[in-house]
C-alpha cells in the first residue's frame, strides 16, 4: 500500500512518527505532506511545502495521484490547500481517513464533524486517545506511538537522588492543568526547600524537549482523563509519570497492552500536591515506577506493535 498522510501541522509529531514506523516496520510505504510550523517545536519533516524546491512539488504531486490511501490528520480533509494542491482533485480509487487528535475545534463542536462524514459516507475514522470516541463513537482508537529504542527515549542511568527534577512539556497550558501544578510545586519548593528543581518546557525544539525530560525524576503530564504524547516520551525515558487518567481510559489501555497493571501514577486536582510530595521524598517508589514505565512501553506499547495496529486498519478499510 502506499499511503499518504495529510496535516497542516504535525500533531505533537504523530504524524512524522506513524511514516517513519510505517517505512521501518512493514512491506508499505508512507509519506508526510505538512504546510505550517507550529509552536517552534521542529519535528522532523519528510515533505514540507515551505521547504520544497520544484522537484519536490512534483513529487507530491505524484503521491496525490499514485498514493493508495489518504490519511488526513487533525481537522484536514480533502479540501484542504497544501500549496497549488488541493486532494479534492486525485480523489479517485482512493480510500481517506480522517484522524482525529483533539484539536479545540473538534472538541468543541464534534457534531459539524460527525455530519460532515457522514453526508460523506466516511467510516475510516481514527481517535487518537479513547475519550475522543465519546465525541466520534464511530471512530476507532488508534494508539500513538514512540521510537522506544531511539536513544532520546531510552532510560538515563546515574542520575543524581537530589534535587528531584520534575518536568512538564505544555502545548496549551488551559488544557494541561499547568497553573494547577506550578502552584503545588512552588509551594513544595517552599516547604522543602532545596530537595526540588522544576524544569517546564515551553516553545522548545523537540529533541531539546526529550533531552531536558531525560533528566528528569518525575513527568507531570496532566488530569484531564486522559493521557497526552508526553507520557509515552516519559514513561518510555523510563521516568515516574503522573497523569489524571479515568476508568474509561484505563480499561482503554488495558485492553490495547493486554496487561492490568498500568506505569501511570493516577493523580487527580484534589491529590495532586500531596501526592508529588510523596514522590519527591520516596526514591524508591520513584525509581520503581520508573522501571516499570521503561518495562511497559517495551513489553506492551512498543512501536512494532503500535504501527501493526494501524496497518491492520488499512488493511480493513471500508
Amino acid at each position: 500500500m502506499r499511503i499518504l498522510m495529510m496535516a497542516v501541522n504535525d500533531p505533537a509529531g504523530t504524524g512524522i512518527a506513524f511514516t517513519r514506523a510505517v517505512n521501518r516496520h512493514t512491506e508499505h510505504s508512507c509519506r508526510l505532506l505538512t504546510r505550517e510550523i507550529r509552536y517552534n517545536f521542529m519535528f522532523e519533516k519528510d515533505l514540507h511545502l515551505p521547504w520544497l524546491d520544484s522537484a519536490g512539488l512534483e513529487e507530491v504531486s505524484e503521491l496525490l495521484s499514485k498514493s493508495d490511501i489518504f490519511h488526513f490528520h487533525m481537522t484536514a480533509d480533502e479540501n484542504t490547500r497544501f500549496g497549488p494542491f488541493v486532494p479534492a482533485e486525485h480523489m479517485q480509487g482512493k480510500a481517506v481517513i480522517h484522524h482525529h487528535h483533539g484539536h479545540p475545534d473538534f472538541r468543541s463542536t464534534p457534531g459539524k464533524f460527525r455530519e460532515k462524514y457522514a453526508e460523506r459516507n466516511r467510516k475510516n475514522l481514527l481517535a487518537s486517545t479513547p475519550d475522543l470516541l465519546k465525541l466520534l463513537p464511530e471512530a476507532k482508537w488508534q494508539p500513538n506511538l514512540v521510537p522506544e529504542n531511539d536513544p532520546l527515549y531510552s532510560q538515563t542511568k546515574g542520575k543524581p537522588d537530589l534535587p528531584v527534577r520534575l518536568v512538564h512539556s505544555p502545548t496549551r497550558t488551559e488544557l494541561k492543568d499547568t497553573d494547577r501544578y506550578q502552584g503545588c510545586v512552588n509551594e513544595l519548593i517552599r516547604e522543602i526547600p532545596g530537595k526540588i528543581e522544576s524544569d517546564i518546557i515551553r516553545n522548545t525544539p523537540h529533541v531539546e524537549c526529550l533531552q531536558r525530560k531525560q533528566r528528569g525524576h518525575i513527568l507531570f503530564d496532566h488530569l484531564q482523563g486522559y493521557f497526552g504524547v508526553s507520557s509515552l516520551e516519559g514513561l518510555a525515558q523510563g521516568l515516574c509519570t503522573i497523569a489524571g487518567l479515568d476508568k474509561w481510559n484505563r480499561e482503554h489501555i488495558q485492553k490495547f497492552a493486554g496487561v492490568a497493571e498500568l506505569p501511570w501514577f493516577i493523580s487527580s486536582p484534589q491529590a495532586l500536591k500531596n501526592d508529588l510530595k510523596t514522590l519527591i521524598r520516596d526514591r524508591d517508589m520513584r525509581e520503581e515506577l520508573g522501571q516499570y514505565s521503561r518495562t511497559f512501553m517495551v513489553k506492551y506499547w512498543p512501536e512494532e506493535k503500535v504501527v501493526q495496529y494501524l496497518v491492520d486498519f488499512y488493511q480493513n478499510l471500508k
